[in-house]
């Protein structure tokens, strides 16, 4: 059937590439560019690659660990010299960025000149590599990256024949872009785990961090929380406090275990409310209640760091309640404080794309959030109901909700569906994560590990899952309770406290799913010529699907077209691209 659906597409939508590896052509002699060094980055392991490297090798994570080391020293540095970058470094399943963003627009309130390294990038590689708040330029990024990768091939040889992976890469650039343009401080973000994560070099942070834990990368971390609570605590360094946010019991004494063995001190932060007192509300940069969290810990990040790193005005702190520190606790509590100026000016200023975002475009409202596991997914949904509840409803009542959809990696896409059929879209829409069907003209966005014929056939699984749970009619929420609805209106639910929202109106478990070759294809169909980046799709390209046809009726005369796109980064980093060119710039 999968087979039967793919032909179908390759002849319909004329997509004569389909079947075409990109090219892993060798790197052509470096002319200074930037172009050639994204080029050039392209040929090394990407991250598919880099994932079965680590899962050969984490029987012997030292043996990884003195790979990357010998990597860093041959493009000329060595371990000792990232004391002085005076890092915070952060781990966890969800929210890891968003705290590094909150902790590093933080401390850049203070005056303080920034590093931050995080990854996956949405549209450009050098996003992954921040000074104060901005993506390095062009210029700086080919500077760097010609000198670590000319440093490493000079120093081949036999014993040290190999390049370091993607990832690997673009750690040791980070390390050198921040020392040369002597950033006060680094916000180092662990790619993948912790315990094994090439980031883990780094042996004197001046704190650590972990967000929330879930269940993700089971094939490199393990299958369950406690194994990846195990891996998260292995950055924590002797002596260095660590903070992390409320976890499962569990998970949490893993971490605590971990803790004792590596002799760190270890805390639980308070919840955000305990930072705000009886004073105002602190407002966040970055939408949905989750992040609440995320913020309460880079609060802790920040204190932590300017505390230890001698600087003043850290505000009053606030006394805790006796024994509340160890009270019903496996971690102790850190006491809260009052947030100074700088530090409320930080929480409200952080920026990071592509999570909770909201792109309001007249009668087209777009909805990022790069979820990709079951409890953010969760927290996507929560988010999506409120913000588009929150619109104002059209006159005549014509709305049309729209999902679009990709994941990647070893992920139970079923799982992931199935949390999002209680949002009720008129319309599921599935497609590679690729701009075009060919991606010549983007290379920041180049994976060599995945065929555009292997990510449709994914696409096509996917559309067959969510016919299915449609036809189960899993339409009830798993996960959270029923509001109570009083004369129509929605009301608190009684054992939360919060305004639990769902569908104004009942709406029918019949949302025809339709798969494109790429996402240009997939968004001018769900655009339908109304969002000014989008042109109108082509009679020539029409997609053979009945509902298509239809829906294209739809979405043109709807008064709103709401549209979640979620599931992956990687799916977001590739719709930005396109509705707002000017990040490609």
């Amino acid at each position: 059937m999968v087979w039967r659906g793919l032909r179908a597409l390759r002849g319909a939508l004329r997509a004569p590439a389909l079947g075409r590896r990109f090219s892993t052509r060798p790197a052509r002699a470096p002319a200074m560019d930037y172009q050639d060094a994204i080029r050039t980055l392209n040929t090394l392991q990407t991250n598919a690659s880099y994932l079965e490297q680590v899962k050969r090798e984490r029987g012997d994570p030292q043996a990884q660990l003195e790979a990357m080391r010998g990597f860093l020293e041959r493009s000329g540095l060595k371990v000792e010299d990232l004391d002085r970058l005076n890092i915070i470094h952060v781990t966890g399943t969800k929210g890891k960025g968003s705290a590094c963003a909150f902790t590093e627009c933080i401390l850049r309130s203070y005056g303080l000149k920034t590093g931050f390294y995080s990854s996956p990038h949405l549209v450009q590689v050098r996003e992954r590599i921040r000074i104060n708040g901005q993506p390095i330029s062009k210029e700086l990024f080919s500077k760097y990256f010609w000198l670590v990768y000319n440093r490493l091939e000079e120093t081949k040889d036999p014993a040290h024949a190999s390049m370091p992976a993607y990832f690997r890469f673009l750690t040791i650039m980070a390390f050198h872009v921040f020392l040369q343009e002597k950033v006060d401080l680094a916000v180092v973000e662990v790619g993948i785990g912790g315990a094994y994560d090439c980031t883990n070099i780094i042996r004197a942070p001046v704190v650590c961090g972990v967000s929330s834990l879930g269940i993700d990368h089971t094939s490199i971390l393990g299958d369950t929380m406690e194994k990846i609570a195990w891996q998260k605590g292995g950055i924590f360094k002797p002596g260095v406090p660590a903070f992390t946010v409320a976890q499962p019991e569990r998970p949490l004494e893993v971490l605590r275990d971990r803790a004792q063995e590596l002799e760190c001190p270890l805390y639980l932060c308070p919840e955000l409310d305990a930072f705000e007192g009886g004073h105002q509300v602190l407002e966040l940069g970055l939408a949905g209640t989750h992040q609440r969290s995320n913020a309460a810990l880079a609060l802790q990040l920040a204190q932590t760091w300017l505390q230890r790193r001698g600087c003043w005005g850290l505000g009053e702190l606030k006394e805790v309640p006796p024994g509340a520190e160890l009270a019903g606790r496996s971690v102790p509590l850190a006491p809260a404080f009052r947030p100074t100026n700088a530090m409320i000016q930080g929480l409200r200023d952080t920026e990071w794309l592509g999570r909770n975002q909201v792109l309001p475009r007249g009668p087209m409202t777009w909805y990022l959030d790069g979820a990709h596991t079951t409890s953010s997914i969760q927290a996507c949904v929560r988010w999506f109901r409120q913000a588009a509840l929150n619109q104002d409803k059209p006159h005549d009542g014509s709305e049309v909700r729209v999902l679009l959809f990709n994941v990647t990696g070893d992920r139970d896409t079923a799982a992931l569906l199935k949390l999002l059929v209680p949002c009720h879209f008129d319309y599921a829409v599935f497609c590679p994560n690729f701009t075009e069907v060919s991606m010549a003209s983007n290379m920041d966005q180049q994976n060599f590990n995945v065929t555009l014929e292997n990510a449709l056939t994914r696409c096509l699984e996917n559309q067959r899952t969510w016919t299915r749970l449609l036809e189960e009619k899993v339409g009830q929420d798993p996960w959270l309770p029923a509001p109570l609805r009083v004369g129509g209106l929605l009301q608190p639910a009684p054992a939360r406290g919060t305004l639990l929202l769902v569908p104004p109106a009942p709406r029918p478990l019949n949302s025809p799913a339709l798969v494109f070759p790429c996402l240009a294809q997939a968004l001018r169909w769900v655009a339908q010529g109304r969002d000014p980046q989008l042109a109108a799709p082509t009679a020539t390209g029409a997609h053979p699907h009945p509902a298509a046809s239809s829906g294209a009726v739809l979405l043109r005369e709807a008064a709103a077209v709401h549209v979640l796109v979620t599931g992956s980064l990687h799916l977001v980093g590739g719709v930005l691209r396109l509705l707002d060119p000017a990040l490609s710039q």
